[in-house]
This record gives structure tokens, C-alpha cells and sequence, in this order.
């Protein structure tokens, strides 16, 4: 295993803006990514699941990684979006580190479900790119923590991401890992991990990614900032903007993406809708998270 990664903080997944012709658009990325930046995140998590990695060719993901890495300044650590296909999460892990990237964020290989011994075989190849990895549970990666172990001890992996939000398989992971020795990074990575934050911050998990940053990243900071010491605005921000935005991202499959992109066209910059097979909010969904965005955005303290 490799030394974790620093991260703090809010994580923030960009989306990946397409041009009027659907091409991705590295200026209105670079003006997304800036206006992020100046809300202090921990970290950019570029062309991952919010920035729509699997509909990404190999070449608009490192197009997407350059400009983070440049965009960024190093002022906060890059982490890249891999997986898919072995060929594809290695090109994805080597054109990542020719960008200047400080890591990839390990995604699950799509449809093909192998064994144990599988999967390791599968991280291995691509740590042995030589950027830190991160793994990601989710989907077809559903760790016992024995796995857990095993993966931990691959030489670069650093970091665990759970997208799958079973608290009691996380502590059980997380002693695991503990009692082996093993330093990573764990993360709360579920899609709308703010409304689940106050269960993994009770297993000793404190870092977390935010969709919510996108387009509202004066609420999602405010969340962050009132999780240490106003429990009071952390209950009202669950209660009048997340937990309304979670139901709402439960209308259709795919939400989870094209919600964030409707925000931040609401926000003021087009970045063009999600690719197929993803499919945009209709007008009655686009008005129900322009109400839950005022809502969140009444509720941020006066600076």
C-alpha cells in the first residue's frame, strides 16, 4: 500500500460540459472547475461518475484531467477517474499521470464480475501505472473484509471510496483494515453522501464527496462547516434542501448526474446535458430543484 493521499474537506466532482455539437468544452470545464475553487475544496475528482466517465473516450478523459490539473494550479490534489475495460482503466491511469495528476479514483470494471483473486489482478495492473489508487465500492464491488485487506496490501492503493452506503459492512471493512495496518483514506462516496454523513461520521468517517458543491457550494460548505459545531443548521439543511433533493434524484434512474447538471445550468453555466443513455430533468423536476436550491441557499449564514 502507498501513502494516502491528502484530502480534506469538501470533494468535489465536476460535471463535464459538451459543446452545442456534444464535444466536451475544456473552457466552460475551466470556468466550472474556477468558480468551484473559489468555495475551497479538498479536492477535484475530475471525469469520474459526476463528470460521466463512462461516457467519456479515452481521449476526452485526459482532455478532462489536463484541465483540472491545469485549472487547479496544484493548489489542491486531482484525482482521475478510471475503470471499464483493463485496457481502457490503463489507458485512463497512464494518460492521467502524463496530465500531472496526483491519483485515480479506481472504478469498478463494467458488467464482467470476476473472482477475488480477479479483481486484485484487476487494481494491480493499474497501480502499477505508479499514481496512487483509490478503490471504489459500488456496483459489482462489493467488498467481505477479508478483500478489503487483500486489496490494501496492493502496492500504490491508498485510498477506499464506499458508494455503497451498508454501514455495518464499512465498520466491518474498516476494522479490518485498522487491525492490518493499513493507513487509507476512507470516504463516503454515496451520490447524495451529505444526508448519510452523520451515520459514517459515527464509524469515524469525516470525508466525504459533494455532488451538492457543482452547483451549490456555498451550501455544501455550510453543511460541511455546521457538522463540527450546529447541529441545528445540519438538521434543517437535511431536512429542506438534501433530503428533498435525494427524493427527487429517486424519480429516475440516472438523476444522479443529470440533476447536477440542471443545477449548474440553473446556476448560471451551460454545460450542456448529460449523454445518452442518461436523459435530462423534465420541466416539472427542473422547477421542483429550482425550489429545493433557494431553499438550500436561505439557509446559508451570512458570511
Amino acid at each position: 500500500m502507498g501513502d494516502p493521499l491528502k484530502l480534506t474537506g469538501v470533494l468535489f466532482f465536476p460535471v463535464t460540459p459538451y459543446d452545442s455539437h456534444g464535444d466536451v468544452a475544456p473552457g466552460v470545464l475551466a470556468e466550472h472547475l474556477a468558480t468551484g475553487l473559489e468555495h475551497g475544496p479538498g479536492g477535484v475528482f475530475a471525469a469520474c461518475g459526476t463528470g460521466e466517465i463512462s461516457a467519456l473516450s479515452e481521449d476526452e478523459q485526459a482532455l478532462v484531467v489536463r484541465t483540472a490539473v491545469q485549472e487547479t494550479g496544484g493548489r489542491v490534489p486531482v484525482i482521475a477517474g478510471a475503470g471499464g475495460p483493463l485496457g481502457s482503466a490503463l489507458a485512463h491511469a497512464r494518460r492521467a499521470a502524463e496530465a500531472g495528476a496526483d491519483g485515480v479514483l479506481l472504478l469498478p470494471p463494467y458488467l464482467t464480475q470476476g473472482t477475488a483473486a480477479g479483481l486484485r489482478a484487476y487494481v494491480r495492473a493499474v497501480a502499477e501505472v505508479g499514481l496512487p489508487v483509490i478503490l471504489y465500492q459500488r456496483g459489482p464491488v462489493v467488498l467481505e473484509p477479508a478483500d478489503a485487506v487483500a486489496l490494501a496490501a496492493v502496492p500504490g492503493v491508498t485510498g477506499f471510496k464506499d458508494g455503497l452506503g451498508d454501514i455495518d459492512r464499512m465498520q466491518r471493512i474498516m476494522c479490518a483494515l485498522r487491525a492490518a495496518g493499513a493507513e487509507l483514506t476512507f470516504f463516503n462516496g454515496l451520490p447524495t453522501a451529505e444526508l448519510t454523513m452523520p451515520a459514517y461520521r459515527g464509524i469515524g468517517v469525516d470525508l466525504y464527496s459533494s455532488a451538492a458543491f457543482c452547483f451549490v457550494p456555498e451550501v455544501a460548505q455550510a453543511f460541511h462547516a455546521a457538522l463540527t459545531d450546529n447541529p441545528a443548521l445540519v438538521q434543517r439543511l437535511l431536512a429542506d434542501f438534501y433530503a428533498p433533493l435525494v427524493e427527487l434524484r429517486n424519480q429516475a434512474p440516472g438523476y444522479a448526474v443529470s440533476l447536477v447538471k440542471e443545477g449548474v445550468r440553473q446556476r448560471g453555466l451551460d454545460v450542456g446535458p448529460a449523454r445518452a443513455p442518461l436523459t435530462p430533468p423534465s420541466a416539472e423536476h427542473r422547477a421542483e430543484l429550482s425550489r429545493i436550491i433557494e431553499a438550500g441557499l436561505s439557509l446559508v449564514p451570512a458570511s
